[in-house]
This record gives structure tokens, sequence and C-alpha cells, in this order.
């Protein structure tokens, strides 16, 4: 399965000396239609690790891209997995961002359709379906779908077969549309284990080799 995105303008970065926006992560809405649970539980286990003042810095660290319309509603364009672990566990809390883009109209159907335009939207559902219409996001994080594949990756990445590609628009959910046109066994968020050695020799073939990231048969670390 190819997905069919649009070209992608890569996100502007914080602006040095430009103080961050702290604002209730509950208000984000999102640009995506899934997550990967399985990544969402790990970052939530983290979290609970960590005290009130780690968290603080840590989300510090980590400052989310906005978009901002005119009407005050704000998107979230990254960041999606920490922030919803984070909303689960605390459904008050707050989190830094920057606005990476304001625009000049309040309708909603507008802010999305250049969302759409920029490449900031994916479309994709929990089973790969897609793309749907940008009307569909949920209008918030605890809305987010289940994709058992974006799971998959996240492991595949976490243990070092796949490489980082932070400047690839949606580079986990590539190559976890790549792995859906493949045979593995059943497997769920929940239960990657079944997948997993069948993903990792997948993911380390010759035919994985056009995908960001690709480390053939390189061994993590």
């Amino acid at each position: 399965m190819a997905l069919r995105l649009p070209p992608f303008q890569q996100l502007p970065p914080p602006q040095p000396g430009v103080a961050l926006t702290e604002l209730p992560v509950a208000r984000l809405r999102p640009t995506q239609l899934c997550v990967g649970m399985a990544e969402v539980r790990s970052r939530q286990r983290d979290f609970q690790a960590e005290d009130r003042r780690e968290r603080r810095d840590y989300l510090g660290s980590k400052p989310v891209p906005l978009v901002r319309s005119a009407a005050g509603e704000v998107w979230m364009v990254d960041r999606h997995h920490r922030l919803r672990a984070l909303l689960e566990l605390e459904p008050e809390a707050t989190a830094f961002g920057y606005v990476a883009l304001q625009l000049d109209t309040g309708d909603r159907a507008a802010v999305l359709e250049e969302l759409r335009r920029r490449g900031w939207l994916y479309l994709y559902d929990g089973r790969g379906l897609g793309p749907l219409q940008p009307s569909v996001l949920p209008a918030g994080l605890t809305g987010l779908q289940d994709d058992p594949y974006r799971s998959l990756v996240w492991r595949l990445k976490k243990d070092g077969v796949i490489e980082p590609a932070p400047l690839i628009p949606f580079h986990e959910f590539r190559w976890g549309a790549w792995l859906r046109s493949r045979s593995l066994p059943p497997f769920s968020s929940a239960q990657l284990e079944p997948a997993l050695p069948a993903a990792r020799a997948l993911a380390r073939s010759a035919a994985a080799s056009h995908l960001a990231g690709w480390k053939g048969g390189r061994r993590g670390g």
C-alpha cells in the first residue's frame, strides 16, 4: 500500500529568544487520525517515573509546533503520542508549544484545507484506510484511533532496526503502510511479539531500501 501524501513543507523550528506558549493539552486539536498505543503506553510509564519538575522540563524541551486560527482554535502538528499519554494521566495537564503558523481565517474548513495543502495532516485511519476527509479528524487527542502497525514501527525504531528520520513527514506511518502490504502473523498494539521476528526481517530486507531510515543488515545498538 502506497501512501498518497501531498508534498510536505517542513515545519519551522522555534524561534530563538521567543517565549514558548503554555496551554492545556485538552485544548489542542490533532492533525492525524491515529497513534500507536504501544508507544503511548511506553510514554506513560516514562511520565509516571518523573516528578513534576522533571516532567515540566521535559515538555519544555519538546515544544509542540502549533497552528492557530483567527478564531483561536489551535492544532498540533507533532507530539501526538506523548501528549495523548500525558492527557490520559492528567486531564488538566498543560504543555509548551510555539506558533508555527498563524492563519488569518477562523473558518475551520479553510484551516484544514491549508494544513492539507502543506502536508500537515495524516488522514489514514487505524486500519490504514484513506485518505479520508479532514472533517473526520477528532476534536481531541483521546479520539485518536489505535494503529497496530504504527506501534510495530515504534518498536522497530526502539530496537534500532530503523533509523529515525525526523525531517520525513509521517515517517513511521510510511513504514507501517509498507509493512501492511506484507504478510505478518496476527498481532496487536498490546501484543507485538508475534509479528516482531518477521517485521525485523522485512525491515532489514532490500525490499525496504526505498524507505527513509532503512539500515539493511546493520544491527541496532
